[in-house]
């Protein structure tokens, strides 16, 4: 019997508020900004990643390049999708 896999995509789960919320915020705190960049990706990407582009006013080939793994994106890029994604950047 075959058995057939595919990779593990953490935007299919990303299917409430509570749970993406408990997921940037798991992100954020490890420290890792490239862990964050990802995860605000994936959520970016479960929210639809055409939407998101549009609030931004960025391309999605942009978009996805500025949250994939290794990317240094400014901080207005982030800012922008942060708010897009219904969040906010607050310091405490």
């Amino acid at each position: 019997m075959k058995i057939t896999t595919k990779k593990w995509d953490a935007s299919e789960y990303l299917d409430s508020p509570e749970i993406i919320h408990e997921y940037l915020k798991a992100a954020f705190e490890d420290g890792n900004s490239d862990l964050l960049m990802i995860a605000i990706g994936n959520v970016a990407k479960a929210k639809g990643m055409s939407e998101i582009a549009k609030e931004t006013n960025l391309s999605r080939q942009n978009l996805y390049k500025a949250l994939s793994a290794n990317s240094s994106p400014k901080f207005e890029t982030v800012k922008k999708v942060i708010e897009a994604l219904g969040c906010k950047l607050a310091i405490v």
